[in-house]
């Protein structure tokens, strides 16, 4: 079991592709299979049974809990186990890979794939002082990815989603812990969103 744990640990699948659906499938809860089931292609199939096999798999080694979960929701949206509300977890999937994230305390995720910068969306969501960093950053693609997977993990974190003022969403919330991470090949940027002791 997780216990006396700060920083949460995080199961991440970068191989989507070698993910097999159909023998995915029969492992999911029927509440996940009809979620998995309603994208309309493929990929967004692998991600999202990716994810769920995901924290299967960190419940099953942390907790010992060998049955499929069903999720119930938070009025934000933000999903908790039915039965086990004192297990924390988010998760998140891109084009290139799925995450769960998992803890003894409320935790948030996400995962985002690396694209060439759209500057009307940057300005739309980052204040002045993230456009300069995105700006004059060596790959704005990247720095705006960087930022964005930040906002987007406090979001998580906070279970109140994408709404209100985005840009001043990381001054608003200065107790939160952040941990962002670039793949090593930069196709993909995490970030993981906790609370400050």
């Amino acid at each position: 079991m997780l216990s006396n744990m700060n920083i949460p640990l995080i199961y991440l699948n970068d191989h989507l592709d070698a993910l097999d659906l159909d023998a995915a499938l029969p492992q999911l809860s029927a509440q996940r299979r009809e979620q998995v089931l309603r994208y309309k292609h493929e990929t967004g199939r692998r991600q999202s049974a990716a994810a769920y096999l995901l924290l299967c798999q960190a419940l099953r080694e942390h907790y010992g809990i060998d049955t499929p979960p069903h999720f119930e929701y938070h009025e934000g949206g933000k999903p908790y186990l039915d039965t086990r509300p004192d297990i924390h977890f988010n998760l998140s999937h891109c084009r290139e890979a799925a995450i769960c994230a998992i803890a003894p305390h409320a935790v948030g995720v996400d995962i985002e794939s690396v694209r060439p910068l759209r500057e009307s969306v940057a300005r739309y969501t980052m204040n002045d002082s993230e456009m300069e960093q995105i700006l004059t950053a060596k790959h704005p693609g990247l720095a705006f990815t960087r930022l964005w997977t930040k906002k987007e993990a406090v979001l998580k974190l906070t279970g109140e989603g994408i709404r209100g003022d985005l840009k001043e969403l990381l001054a608003r919330h200065q107790g939160i812990q952040l941990q962002t991470i670039v793949s090593a090949d930069s196709r993909y940027v995490y970030t993981l969103a906790w609370p400050s002791e």
